[in-house]
């Protein structure tokens, strides 16, 4: 029945809800607002989001994850709680399984925190997926076979590379940099050079109409609005395609260097197949302008852009699920 297995991308920016039968259902951000009089729960995803930097002193908004793990505990298990309620409904007869993707990287008590707020918010059964596996059952990779596959998942806190044979990940490394980071640089950039203080979402619409890992041939600009540092009122300011890539080279710096480490620790007969194949890039930040290319230079290797780089990870969680008797061995619980 619908609703009885539910697949869910529990991302830094975003949580992505995969239900057996229907597909993706949810894609909400990561977001939850909390009142600060009584602790009670006033919004969680899109509506929580557009409050980011809106509220009164009454209303605090909060990001319950960090570079892909659990900073608060309460609120992921509301946020949990409120996503499975939206898809199952919340008076039902039945507790559905679920499979969460945790990043490569994560400690045992990590991993015990996402399972029992899973647990908490009214799952029947819990299994984990590390992100990378996910993200290449998503893409529709071949994972099953003796012979290596590549995969580059860049998210909203985490970067996670992964060489995936026989259904399991062979040499990984995941570093907690993705485009949160990058909107980071990009909101440091702007403040020093131009003496302008900007909002997360105006950095974020900056990466996303400008932002490029090399040059354009034909430069963009983008207006950007903020407020003086100095004079404290509000400003527009113009900014171009080669000045956000000079700001956001230290974050892709980062990038680059997890790619070569895992390469460098990748077996010669995986390392063969993956010159023939390339490398799969999933997450949303692959979409960056060129991000691509600046793998393939570095790394001499060609670089692929799955076809739903977003989804790939939600995707690919739900069809663990429906494939358990296979990827069992691979899980943690």
């Amino acid at each position: 029945m619908f609703g009885r297995q539910l697949g869910i991308d529990l991302g830094t920016a975003n949580v992505l809800v995969f239900v057996k039968g229907r597909g993706i259902v949810i894609n909400e951000p990561s977001v939850v607002a909390i009142s600060t009089v009584d602790n009670r729960i006033e919004a969680v995803g899109d509506a929580a989001n557009q409050m980011l930097g809106r509220t009164p002193g009454s209303i605090q908004v909060i990001r319950p994850m960090r570079s892909g793990v659990i900073a608060d505990y309460v609120v992921t298990e509301a946020m949990l709680r409120y996503f499975i309620h939206k898809v199952c409904g919340r008076f039902r007869l039945w507790k559905p399984d679920v499979m969460v993707s945790v990043p490569c990287g994560v400690t045992s008590v990590e991993r015990r925190a996402v399972t029992d707020a899973a647990f908490s918010a009214g799952a029947r059964e819990v299994y984990l997926i590390e992100e990378p596996l996910a993200a290449a059952i998503g893409a529709n990779v071949p994972i099953n076979f003796p012979s290596g596959n590549m995969i580059v998942n860049i998210g909203g806190g985490t970067t996670e590379v992964a060489v995936i044979s026989l259904n399991g990940i062979v040499v990984q490394r995941s570093e907690r940099v993705g485009g949160n980071r990058i909107d980071e640089a990009i909101g440091a950039y702007i403040r020093r050079r131009y003496n302008l203080n900007i909002g997360d979402h105006m950095a974020e619409e900056v990466k996303i109409g400008v932002g490029s890992a090399l040059p354009l041939s034909e430069t963009l600009r983008h207006e950007v609005r903020g407020r003086d540092q100095i004079l404290g009122l509000p400003r527009t300011v113009t900014v171009t395609s080669d000045e956000i890539t000079e700001a956001i080279s230290e974050p892709l710096e980062q990038i680059v260097s997890t790619v070569k480490y895992v390469l460098e620790r990748t077996p010669p007969e995986l390392s063969s197949d993956i010159i023939d194949k390339g490398l799969v890039m999933t997450g949303g930040t692959s979409m960056l302008r060129h991000l691509d290319r600046l793998l393939s230079a570095v790394t001499g290797i060609p670089c692929h852009v799955a076809e739903r780089p977003l989804d790939c990870v939600a995707l690919g969680t739900g069809l663990a699920l429906e494939n358990l008797h296979i990827l069992k061995k691979s899980l943690g619980r």
